[in-house]
């Protein structure tokens, strides 16, 4: 029988994986590359992603590297805009095109009926290439040629046969721009291999392991893994429901008394999209709270303590006075530790504003 991983245990294993147990001196382009890309569909608030894990980020380091083009961001898993390395861009995404063709078939497929996909990617590749357009303005030039069918559903056909990268200013520190889409390959200019399901299936162990099949397809939108998985060179755990997880046989595995020290997370941090079992780090508690935010349709900024999401977080602003509310939905023993960690992220967020902390006891939203 597989050993028995607990689930502190996998708790802690997955802080250890995701640089949240202690902040790392890798560079940002590493950390990006080791997380396999960061869910960025937000002009900014990932760079607190970064915050949490880089010790002394600089944003000024990361919005460089996105107009150095050593940084890109561009739908790839679960079809949602990740921040990713130039050239894990270039090797995920033919891998990822069936996740986005699948999401984009959906919902417009029918109205896509009588375009040629070849055709189609051949128009928009040349529209993009020749200047970098939002999606608004790709559809009523496609819709010159196709003025039958609706201009959304022409440019999200380009979205899912091009790959396509969001350009600067959208996503630079500090800056705001319209969201201008360009081709990946006229953008970044070189070529690289595709990656492999198996080889998007190790790194994903290796920043979210030990984990399922399951897992490994909440987290990439592809299917069929399992056959992929019993492929691979890799040790079984079952956890405490007896569900069998796979890890690297070298990955570290830390003592799960080892403490996690409180973090202020992001909004769409992968940390808590990349499980189809979000037990690790999401309690029967914060999955109850949570609801409220989904039908709010909002994703809460997290406070992680103890390893597990124990409240949300936010800013205000007024009067050159930044205030961070930390709204507890349980608990928390080490709240002068997340005080401090709140100032510390002011600090980061708004540096030149005067500062203040409050706590709060139920989440922001109900």
């Amino acid at each position: 029988m597989d050993p028995l991983i607990s689930r502190r245990a996998l708790n802690r294993a997955t802080l250890d994986r995701q640089h949240l147990l202690r902040r790392t001196g890798r560079s940002v382009v590493e950390v990006v590359e080791h997380l396999a890309g960061l869910q960025a569909q937000t002009p900014h608030t990932w760079y607190t992603g970064l915050w949490n894990r880089i010790e002394g980020f600089d944003p000024a380091d990361a919005a460089g590297l996105l107009l150095s083009r050593e940084l890109v961001r561009i739908a790839l898993q679960r079809s949602t805009i990740h921040l990713v390395s130039a050239r894990d861009c270039l090797a995920m995404r033919p891998l990822l095109e069936e996740v986005i063709g699948r999401g984009t078939r959906s919902a417009f497929g029918r109205q896509l009926t009588g375009v040629e996909p070849a055709e189609l990617a051949a128009a928009g590749r040349a529209l993009l290439e020749e200047r970098p357009m939002t999606f608004t303005e790709l559809g009523r030039e496609l819709a010159e040629r196709w003025p039958e069918h609706d201009p959304k559903a022409l440019s999200m056909g380009v979205r899912w046969l091009v790959p396509l990268v969001q350009v600067p200013p959208r996503g630079v520190w500090g800056r705001s721009g319209p969201v201008a889409h360009t081709s990946a390959e006229s953008w970044l200019d070189f070529r690289t291999p595709p990656m492999t399901p198996a080889g998007l299936v190790l790194r994903y162990l290796a920043a979210f392991g030990p984990a399922s099949v399951m897992d490994a397809q909440t987290w990439s939108g592809l299917t069929r893994l399992g056959e992929v998985v019993e492929s691979l060179d890799l040790v079984r755990f079952r956890d405490e429901n007896g569900r069998t997880l796979y890890d690297l046989p070298d990955a570290v595995r830390p003592p799960e008394d080892v403490p996690a020290p409180v973090r202020l997370m992001y909004d769409f941090d992968n940390l808590f999209l990349s499980y189809a079992d979000r037990s690790r780090v999401i309690t029967e508690r914060a999955k109850e709270v949570l609801k409220g935010f989904v039908r709010a349709n909002v994703m809460p900024r997290a406070i992680l303590a103890d390893g597990v999401m124990a409240g949300d977080w936010t800013v205000t602003r007024a009067k050159g006075v930044s205030t961070l509310g930390l709204h507890l939905w349980q608990p928390v023993g080490a709240l002068d530790e997340a005080e401090k960690e709140a100032r510390r992220l002011l600090e980061f967020l708004a540096p030149d504003d005067e500062h203040e902390v409050r706590v709060f006891d139920g989440p922001s939203r109900t």
